[in-house]
C-alpha cells in the first residue's frame, strides 16, 4: 500500500485474492482512523511504523 500498488498488484504480489486485499486495507484504514490510503500511510510513517 505504502509503494502506490493497486490492490491487485498487491494481490498477484502476496497470492491473495484481490477481495482479500480489499478486506483487509478496509479493516487497515478503519483501525487507523484514517479516510484513505494516503492518510493511512501518512500516519503509519508519522507513527514509525513506516520509514
Amino acid at each position: 500500500m505504502a509503494e502506490g500498488y493497486s490492490n491487485r498488484q498487491i494481490a498477484q504480489l502476496i497470492h491473495l485474492a484481490e477481495g482479500t486485499v480489499k478486506n483487509h486495507i478496509s479493516s487497515i484504514l478503519t483501525k487507523m482512523g484514517a479516510r484513505d490510503r494516503t492518510n493511512a500511510v501518512l500516519r503509519a510513517i508519522r507513527e514509525g511504523i513506516l520509514g
